[in-house]
């Protein structure tokens, strides 16, 4: 029983998995605190876009 709790205690296969996973949850929230600050700006140009597109084919 000692041996495998001492494998077990040394096993970090499950650590790395862990990491990445914070990594990525990091990551998605970066993603959408920036875009939450963005979407003034992206919703403004996608009008423009849109507008001008309007404009050439009117």
């Amino acid at each position: 029983m000692t041996k495998f709790i001492s494998r077990f205690a040394k096993d970090e296969s499950g650590a790395t998995a862990i990491e990445y996973g914070l990594i990525a949850a990091l990551v998605a929230v970066a993603l959408i605190t920036v875009l939450g600050t963005m979407s003034g700006q992206l919703e403004a140009t996608f009008k423009k876009v849109e507008t001008k597109l309007i404009e050439a084919n009117g």
